[in-house]
C-alpha cells in the first residue's frame, strides 16, 4: 500500500461540510484529489477558477502534490469584503461615541 496515500477532500457549506475519504497513487495533486471526490459533480457552484483550494488552511495550486493524510480544502468566494466590514463597523462605533456622549448630560 505505499504506492497509494490517505486523503480528506472537504467543501464547508454555511450549515454544514462535505468530507470525502480517498485512497490516491503517491504523487497526486491537489486538483486530481478534488476531482476523484466527487464534490465537482454534486455542487455545481464549484468553479475552482473562482474558488480557491488549499491544504490544512493554507492556499495551494492546483497542481501541489499532496502527501499521505493530506486535508485539501475547497474555499467558497467570500461574500463580503472584511477590510470593509471593519471600516463600517468603525464608522458605526464613531457615530455612537459621539452621539452617546452627549445625551448623558
Amino acid at each position: 500500500m505505499a504506492d497509494q496515500i490517505q486523503v480528506e477532500v472537504v467543501y464547508a457549506l454555511a450549515g454544514t461540510q462535505e468530507l470525502a475519504r480517498l485512497s490516491l497513487p503517491q504523487g497526486s495533486t491537489a486538483l486530481q484529489a478534488v476531482e476523484a471526490s466527487g464534490l465537482l459533480a454534486k455542487y455545481p457552484e464549484i468553479d475552482l477558477k473562482r474558488n480557491k483550494i488549499g491544504v490544512y488552511a493554507k492556499l495551494a495550486k492546483a497542481d501541489t502534490v499532496l502527501r499521505d493524510r493530506d486535508r485539501v480544502e475547497i474555499y467558497r468566494p467570500l461574500i463580503a469584503d472584511p477590510k470593509e466590514v471593519r471600516k463600517q463597523r468603525a464608522a458605526e462605533g464613531k457615530a455612537m461615541k459621539k452621539g452617546g456622549g452627549e445625551a448623558e448630560d
